[in-house]
């Protein structure tokens, strides 16, 4: 058992795309052949399970990290042969009568295997075969610029991301930006987005990382150094009183938590920013302030208030940045640490109507009205006059 371990070990080092296990053992096995089929419904990658009887075929479908433990358990006393492709290699296991393992292994020439999954292939904007230096050390990438299979899940998430301010980007010609990223933390996607702007979209850019661990911004500098990326630089700072006296054309805050993502808005809007993207977290404001009479029943159950309640911090702020004249989005983002809190708010300056804007602020105070809100955001925008 242990040799076969081994080998089926060595055969997950490569990106497997499909598994054929043949040759049973005796004939009392269920199943007369089991195969492995990866999949992509553009969403998330797994492996399709397709199980022959002589009439007819059973389906189950398996995460992508769990392939080897799944083929041992299938291949334990039962089949005899293991065929399985990369795009790199074929491989042949076979098991002798006395439990002997025989594993080759050849150059692939039979590279069709990629589209036998009907996968639809999607053209990301950071494409594999790009060295791109944060990806390789955040183990996305190989060294070769290929992505590693048990995190391709996240390729597509940070591609997700990237592809949000794209979409934004490609509506204007810029020729250089000034960036504010407002609690950066290690800073990975920072520097993704630095070579983004850098080297994809060849727009000169100032980018400022900001966070209160003086450890974790020492860190950031010095990779920013390694990297030579000369107009990234991290400073220690709280998003609440940070000052800047320069324009600012984007600010980014991703995952700052209940109150600080106000904050970070706030700040946006007094720099009067072109663009804003933003991933809120943790809305405990609403949750602790939500009372209501009227519609008691979205406070009695506490998931149901504490889901209501997130939703309705990121509706208010979406809502008071289309009223300051930001046209604004709430999107689905399928955020990098897999947290079920995934909607993105997207901002950008526009000529939106009065009437477009008064509505907005109206929806905003009937809500706060009706469940005694007291929003962080509302307030430091009403003490500076800017909301009546």
């Amino acid at each position: 058992m242990d040799d076969l371990k081994k080998a089926i070990n060595e055969i997950m080092q490569e990106d497997i795309i499909k598994v054929v296990l043949s040759n049973k053992m005796n004939k009392d096995i269920k199943y007369n052949k089991i195969t492995f089929v990866l999949k992509d419904n553009n969403k998330k990658q797994y492996y399709q399970i397709e199980k022959y009887t002589d009439k007819q075929v059973f389906h189950e479908n398996i995460d992508v990290d769990i392939l080897e433990e799944k083929l041992l358990e299938c291949l334990e006393e039962n089949y005899k042969q293991v065929s399985a492709w990369s795009d790199i290699h074929t491989f042949d296991l076979k098991i002798s009568k006395k439990g002997k393992v025989f594993l080759g292994k050849k150059k692939s020439d039979n590279t069709q295997l990629v589209n036998t999954s009907h996968n639809k292939e999607k053209n990301y904007i950071l494409k594999e075969g790009m060295i791109i230096e944060p990806l390789i050390d955040l183990g996305i990438f190989t060294k070769e610029g290929k992505v590693i299979k048990s995190k391709y899940d996240k390729y597509k998430q940070i591609n997700r991301f990237i592809e949000i301010i794209d979409d934004e980007i490609k509506k204007n010609d810029f020729k250089e930006l000034t960036i504010l990223d407002f609690g950066c933390g290690k800073s990975y996607l920072t520097f993704i987005l630095y070579y983004y702007f850098m080297e994809i979209k060849k727009i000169n850019i100032k980018m400022i990382g900001l966070d209160l661990k003086e450890d974790v911004i020492k860190k950031c500098n010095d990779i920013a150094k390694l990297y030579n990326y000369e107009n990234l630089h991290f400073e220690v700072g709280d998003i609440n009183g940070f000052k800047y006296n320069n324009k600012v054309d984007m600010v980014i805050t991703l995952h700052a938590c209940d109150t600080a993502t106000d904050y970070a808005l706030y700040n946006a809007i007094k720099w009067n920013s072109k663009m804003i993207f933003s991933v809120p977290c943790c809305q405990h404001e609403f949750n602790e302030q939500m009372k209501s009479e009227s519609l008691s029943i979205l406070t009695r159950y506490g998931i149901v208030q504490e889901r209501v309640a997130a939703l309705m911090t990121d509706s208010v702020r979406a809502n008071l940045l289309e009223y300051l004249g930001y046209k604004t989005q709430l999107l689905e983002f399928i955020d990098i640490s897999h947290s079920p809190k995934n909607i993105l708010i997207r901002a950008s300056k526009a000529n939106i109507s009065n009437d477009k804007r008064q509505k907005a602020l109206d929806e905003v105070k009937d809500l706060i009205k009706q469940f005694n809100f007291n929003p962080t955001l509302f307030n430091l925008l009403k003490q500076d006059n800017l909301i009546e």
